[in-house]
């Protein structure tokens, strides 16, 4: 029987290698890459045309979603899961939006983790059990981005914080040295403010900024 071929995507060296050992005790799955960001995602992906592809989300330069999306492209037969520390509706939307195959959490066990994959590579969708709550909710009317509500409601205050500095020029490292914050998560936030609010770019984020008021043109 021919082994499930994954490829690993995760910026954290110390996470690609527990999960590598992990999926290399067992004798149906192999790891065949690893990426230490989107665009290596990509590129890794189309050239070893991995049966499952485990995607983190806050990763440097391209981020996860725009990975999965683009390897959804050039390979359709890969299957994604998500594996992340993130809970968030957002995220869980938007991923699953794109078309991903599963959404597992960095907490699941590791036993969880490999049915995972095996499900997912049978064709099935995985989610985690809190992950599957909050789409319920979100299916449910319960959480943000419903109907004409105004999206900058739907961002955290500490989004807020981060979307104020970055339209002010703020670096990331900037960022998270002003808010106390790792780069990490400084790079996490601004990336979920962009998907909220559907930015992609600096430019376009600081154009809401001025619109809304958030920052002003000094004279």
């Amino acid at each position: 029987m021919s082994k499930i071929r994954v490829l690993i995507a995760d910026d954290h060296a110390i996470v690609r290698e527990g999960v590598k050992a992990l999926l290399n005790l067992a004798d149906d799955m192999e790891v065949v890459g690893e990426a230490a960001d989107g665009r290596e995602a990509i590129a890794r992906a189309q050239a070893l045309e991995p049966d499952v592809c485990l995607m983190d989300i806050a990763m440097p330069g391209l981020g996860g979603l725009e990975a999965t999306i683009e390897i959804r492209k050039i390979c359709p037969r890969t299957r994604i899961l998500v594996l992340s520390q993130y809970e968030d509706r957002e995220y869980i939307r938007r991923f699953l939006k794109a078309g991903v195959s599963g959404y597992v959490l960095k907490k699941s066990a590791g036993s969880d983790l490999t049915a995972a994959i095996r499900a997912v590579h049978r064709g099935g969708l995985v989610l985690d059990p809190d992950v599957a709550r909050e789409a319920m909710k979100e299916r449910d009317g319960l959480g943000p981005g419903g109907g004409d509500a105004d999206p900058y409601e739907s961002l955290t205050d500490r989004e807020k914080q981060v979307l104020k500095l970055v339209a002010e020029g703020h670096s990331n490292k900037e960022v998270a040295d002003l808010l106390g914050i790792s780069i990490k998560t400084a790079m996490s936030h601004r990336e979920r403010v962009m998907e909220k609010l559907g930015l992609h770019s600096r430019t376009e984020l600081i154009r809401f900024a001025l619109k809304q008021g958030i920052i002003r043109v000094e004279d």
